[in-house]
């Protein structure tokens, strides 16, 4: 390929933070392959993220969309390893969807969040959908069609308040609304849009990526998570079947769709804290220099760098295992649901949130302290790590995951549900 060419096709690529529209992605042209097994899965994610880390910091600095990258990732059958096995799928530990999604986040932390939203909605389908549904739906997870997301609003007065509305019409319903934080809409092939009828009741409902009135824009503009393809959607007249209409009962009784939610969330904040440490522990090795007064010849040598780096490591270390075991949590109220099992995942999640959240920040802030000043340098882009921790961590306050875990603790009460719990 000559230059000119390779610059051309550069030049090419989709970035973000663009007013125009997006246009939908082609569907899968062959069937997505389908793991078996919990060592599948986090074999092809280990394989993966090494593909996916060698151009991480790349398409974040440019803003270039990681269009083939998340065409392989959902060909590669990852996105389809929660189907449950009556189904045709794999129906993994969530322990062990949570360490795929933090393999892949230590490697591209914005292509780790787009998986987010599909996945939970893989959970909210085997909750809430009748049993023609799941077979619909599953079956089209298992030939590699990705769901996005249209489900939080800008305007609205808090995340749970929705305004955009849908009226029967026929055998179709008709939806009209705009979304905010679309994350993996403007790459999915189907759009499971959150409406509500006259009456308040919540709905998903799944329309095609190009279905007509439904506009995807690609005007995500924050600093962190840059390539997230994510944005704004209209809704306007978009007309769907009924068949592709899922009623929101999941959270009306006790299930696993909240803890489900979150643990996706907590795998790639571990994910970015795993990163960021392994890209300090490199820096250290090749790059920096010793502080002056630690009389030492190397900068691996520093006392204070050897301490400081140890308690990041077991800081890592307790959050992952909050991880693992907030997934056996998940997995013992999927089986067995009921108000014991639900709010121990719940809990459980929240405790490993709250661990993902403070390692990820630290360890992105204590590379530059450690690496030192030329760490800095835009050459190295290291500042990508800091960046999207801050603004993934923002997903949901920790806050109030101290205080619901404390209410329990003092007052017996379990967390509301919902899908920030």
């Amino acid at each position: 390929m000559s230059k000119k060419t390779e610059a051309e096709t550069t030049e090419s690529r989709p970035r973000v933070n663009s007013s125009a529209p997006f246009a939908p992605r082609p569907r899968p042209g062959v069937p997505a392959h389908v793991i078996r097994d919990d060592a599948e899965a986090l074999q092809t994610a280990r394989r993966l993220a090494a593909e996916f880390s060698q151009g991480a910091s790349e398409r974040d600095r440019e803003g270039w969309l990681p269009v083939d990258e998340v065409d392989a990732y959902s060909q590669s059958g990852l996105w389809g390893i929660t189907v449950p096995r009556a189904y045709g799928g794999a129906e993994v530990s969530y322990a062990t969807l949570a360490e795929v999604i933090s393999t892949i986040a230590a490697a591209d932390s914005s292509i780790a969040q787009i998986t987010q939203n599909h996945l939970a909605l893989v959970s909210q389908i085997a909750l809430d959908a009748s049993d023609s549904q799941k077979k619909e739906l599953f079956g089209l997870v298992l030939e590699g069609y990705r769901f996005g997301n249209a489900f939080s609003e800008r305007n609205s007065r808090n995340v749970a308040a929705f305004e955009t509305r849908l009226v029967e019409q026929g055998e179709d319903v008709v939806v009209n609304g705009q979304k905010f934080y679309t994350t993996g809409a403007l790459l999915a092939h189907i759009v499971p849009i959150v409406a509500v009828d006259a009456d308040g009741k919540g709905f998903l409902v799944f329309a095609e990526r190009d279905a007509p009135g439904l506009t995807v824009i690609n005007d995500w503009s924050s600093f962190g998570q840059r390539v997230t393809a994510s944005g704004s959607i209209l809704i306007d007249n978009v007309k769907v079947p009924k068949s592709r209409v899922v009623s929101v009962d999941a959270f009306d009784r006790p299930t696993a769709a909240g803890p489900i939610s979150q643990i996706i969330q907590a795998a790639i904040d571990a994910g970015i804290a795993r990163g960021a440490l392994d890209e300090t522990v490199a820096f250290l090795q090749t790059k920096s220099r010793p502080w002056i007064d630690s009389g030492k010849d190397r900068a691996t040598e520093d006392p204070l760098t050897i301490s400081t780096v140890g308690g990041l490591v077991i800081r890592l270390h307790a959050a992952e295992a909050l991880l693992e075991r907030a997934g056996r949590r998940i997995d013992a109220a999927v089986r067995a649901p009921g108000e014991d099992t639900v709010t121990a995942a719940a809990l459980a999640t929240a405790e490993a949130k709250v661990l993902t959240t403070e390692v990820a920040i630290e360890a992105t802030n204590r590379l530059f302290e450690l690496a030192g000043t030329r760490s800095t340098l835009a050459e190295h882009n290291l500042d990508r790590y800091w960046r999207n921790a801050r603004v993934h961590t923002l997903h949901d306050p920790v806050r109030w995951k101290y205080f619901h875990i404390g209410n329990y603790e003092l007052n017996g009460i379990s967390p509301p549900r919902h899908p920030w719990n």
